[in-house]
């Protein structure tokens, strides 16, 4: 595909809010070491307009990276699988994707690693269907529309799967995640795979009854994670600059806790919705709390790390001839950034 990410958007005009920061005590509890430069440096991120990145788009409208000696350029891309690529070309300097994402750039020789995991959806992503359409196994021999090498492709494999088929039981129609209510509202598609804000768009089309979610990532607890990923060369050479992103992150998560009303104002803004329409959009997600980010590095069966959703999301990827190996999980992360317990 030849999307283009939209440049240099950004979310907010420059002139910033300057707020005293709360993460004060987080800076000592998280990183091995202290940053060791006070200048400034400068951070490209790709990332897509997506509730689970909340914490970034408060941390960007109140300036937060500042006082850790950073400026952060977000750079939005309206077709999620082309970040990757967008990594390997050294455009970005890091990016937020899902952890299938980097399963699938590994397994094809890239050295794209996760240094913090930001949320699971938790009901952020679905499949949405006519209401004549009750379940996944009704959507046999019908056009779903979805984009592939994505986690709403992830998450229909894995749906079919549970129900003991396959792509080929379908008919799969290639289209990024904002192009699906469209598609629907014309009534040209039947079903479609997407994540919020697209899910409320959809649902809310024809009165709110027209259109139902069949299955949701609320069934796959732990199996669509988004992470922050950067290049080994990056990681390599801008260690500061990376542990200085994961602390202005954690402000902004912090910030989000203690002014719920102002953070869903700013989260609204980024997503094109009202303050409490964000805030129902961030139920279908739970953000990762800085004491429980280096359970996701623990090599264990849970879903809840890595290893453990990274062993379902691969076999997946390999059965859909998506991959050809299965790279190890341990290739995939950098668990350096976050304090081991």
């Amino acid at each position: 595909m030849s999307v283009l990410p939209f440049g240099s958007l950004r979310a907010f005009p420059s002139q910033r809010l300057r707020k005293s920061l709360i993460g004060a005590t987080i800076a000592a509890a998280l990183l091995v070491t202290p940053l060791v430069s006070q200048a400034i440096e400068k951070l490209k991120i790709g990332t897509v307009v997506w509730v689970g990145y909340g914490p970034f788009y408060v941390a960007d409208k109140l300036d937060l990276y500042k006082a850790h000696g950073l400026h952060v350029d977000l750079q939005f891309f309206n077709d999620p699988a082309l970040i990757p690529t967008a990594l390997a070309s050294k455009a970005l300097d890091g990016g937020t994707l899902t952890y299938d994402q980097v399963i699938n750039s590994v397994a094809k020789g890239l050295k794209h690693k996760v240094v913090m995991p930001i949320d699971f959806s938790n009901g952020g992503d679905a499949i949405v269907a006519d209401a004549s359409i009750t379940s996944v196994a009704a959507i046999k021999g019908k056009s779903v529309g979805f984009n592939p090498l994505s986690p709403s492709d992830f998450l229909l494999a894995y749906a079919l799967q549970k129900n003991g088929m396959g792509e080929k039981d379908i008919k799969p129609i290639n289209m990024t995640p904002e192009a699906i209510p469209g598609a629907m509202a014309s009534g040209s598609l039947p079903v479609g795979v997407t994540y919020e804000p697209n899910v409320s768009q959809i649902l809310s089309m024809g009165g709110g009854s027209k259109y139902k979610v069949i299955f949701s990532s609320k069934e796959a607890p732990g199996l669509i994670t988004d992470v922050l990923v950067f290049d080994k060369t990056v990681i390599d050479k801008r260690q500061a600059a990376i542990k200085a992103l994961i602390l202005g992150y954690l402000d902004g998560l912090e910030y989000m806790k203690t002014h719920p009303d102002e953070s869903a104002t700013i989260i609204g803004k980024v997503l094109g919705v009202s303050a409490d329409e964000a805030k129902a959009q961030l139920g279908g997600v739970y953000n990762i709390p800085k004491a429980e980010m280096s359970k996701s590095f623990v090599p264990t069966t849970e879903t809840s790390s890595l290893a453990g959703s990274g062993a379902i999301i691969a076999k997946l990827l390999k059965d859909n001839g998506q991959i050809t190996a299965i790279p190890a999980a341990s290739d995939t992360y950098d668990a350096s950034f976050i304090k081991a317990e």
